[in-house]
């Protein structure tokens, strides 16, 4: 009875360990723009077996890249004061497993990408090695932080294509271009807290190329041009709909709370900066610009 209580607390903890080496909450609050670019090219709902597809190819394709980015930067990780304790470096998981993670993960999204239709799987390789070459990007250029955007910016336009075959429409390619410029904005913030140790490890970044304070304003220059293209995807997408626009409206209220809480010689309060908004802003666009959707075929 004693060792099946054990081997359960263990098996428990290893999944937590593995859920947070994936950091499941990135997906989380990714998923819901994946899911509306569903919804928009479905017009209302999609099928339940192409929702499930695409939950499970977004799940796969993120859980691969944060695996793989544990590998990749496992050595940065532990010389890194912040990351020093994830799960890696500190040795609660093998480089082994994480491989094993990596390759199980990766399958799940071809199979998923297979079953949608022909197109998806013929560019998973494409969104794959995407997501996965994001991890070197901080040696080579301070633009990384596009590089994860572009990452991102994947999942909603291949849910699009997921449910009509092909992009034929410039809605997908608009929330793409928020999605890029949204999440480089916030990761330009993210990579302020690890300035010093990027400067000294070598590693690129726009904080450490220009500064904290430049950096910043880099940072809400590209919010300021991710509401820009919201936006241009209001117009476009759901034009006249209060519903969405007050989505527009609270989102860019948001993106201005979230500058409120940084400045160059304080960021004590960056992560509630990126977890509290971040957690939000994809929930708000999915319900209000679903709900359009939804109100326009009433």
């Amino acid at each position: 009875m004693t060792s099946n209580v054990t081997n359960n607390t263990t098996t428990a903890q290893s999944i937590r360990t593995t859920l947070e080496m994936i950091k499941i909450e990135h997906t989380l609050f990714a998923l819901p723009f994946a899911l509306l670019g569903a919804v928009l090219a479905a017009r209302g709902v999609p099928s339940a077996w192409q929702l499930l597809w695409i939950t499970l190819a977004m799940v796969g394709a993120r859980s691969a890249a944060m695996a793989f980015n544990r590998i990749a930067d496992h050595k940065y990780d532990a010389a890194n004061p912040r990351t020093a304790g994830r799960a890696i470096p500190a040795g609660l998981l093998s480089l082994r497993f994480a491989w094993a993670f990596t390759l199980a993960s990766a399958a799940l999204f071809f199979v998923a990408a297979a079953i949608l239709n022909r197109l998806t799987l013929l560019l998973a390789p494409v969104a794959l090695l995407s997501v996965l070459l994001y991890s070197y990007t901080k040696r080579f250029t301070s633009l990384s932080h596009l590089a994860l955007g572009w990452c991102l910016a994947i999942a909603p336009t291949g849910a699009w294509i997921a449910v009509r075959g092909r992009v034929d429409s410039p809605v997908p390619l608009l929330l793409s271009l928020v999605v890029l410029l949204w999440t480089a904005g916030f990761d330009v913030l993210y990579a302020c807290q690890d300035y010093d140790f990027d400067r000294r490890a070598g590693l690129r970044s726009i904080p450490a190329r220009v500064g904290i304070k430049r950096a910043l304003w880099i940072s809400r220059l590209l919010h300021a041009a991710a509401f820009a293209a919201l936006v241009a995807l209001y117009l476009t997408a759901t034009p006249g709909s209060l519903v969405a626009l007050a989505g527009v409206v609270l989102t860019g209220a948001l993106l201005v709370y979230q500058h409120s809480l940084v400045r160059a010689d304080d960021l004590s309060r960056l992560n509630a900066a990126f977890f509290t908004t971040n957690a939000f802003v994809s929930v708000i666009l999915f319900i209000t610009f679903g709900g359009a959707v939804f109100f326009a075929k009433l």
